[in-house]
């Protein structure tokens, strides 16, 4: 995707993976294995996500569902700038 910044020079932005990572993290077996995570690049979230899941049996798969519903409200930019460039890997 191309934006032109403020002094009309075409700059390419990453693809914003909204869309993709919420559903992802919404899906119940997607979502308790960390599938979103590891999509936006948070390994260690993946990881915590993964052993978390494990250990709760399975108690640990509403924070999947809590984040995708949050990455489904947010605006494409506020998603971009949130998770894609400011790197915050939870919530």
């Amino acid at each position: 995707m191309e934006v032109v910044d403020e002094n009309g020079t075409r700059i390419s932005k990453p693809e914003n993976k909204k869309l993709v990572a919420g559903i992802l993290a919404i899906i119940i077996p997607t979502g308790s294995l960390g599938v979103h995570k590891f999509m936006l690049g948070y390994t260690k979230q993946g990881i915590i996500q993964i052993f978390l899941t494990i250990f709760t049996f399975g108690f640990a798969s509403i924070i999947p569902l809590i984040e995708g519903i949050i990455y489904l409200i947010k605006t494409d930019e506020e998603f971009y700038q949130t998770y894609q460039v400011n790197k915050r890997g939870w919530f």
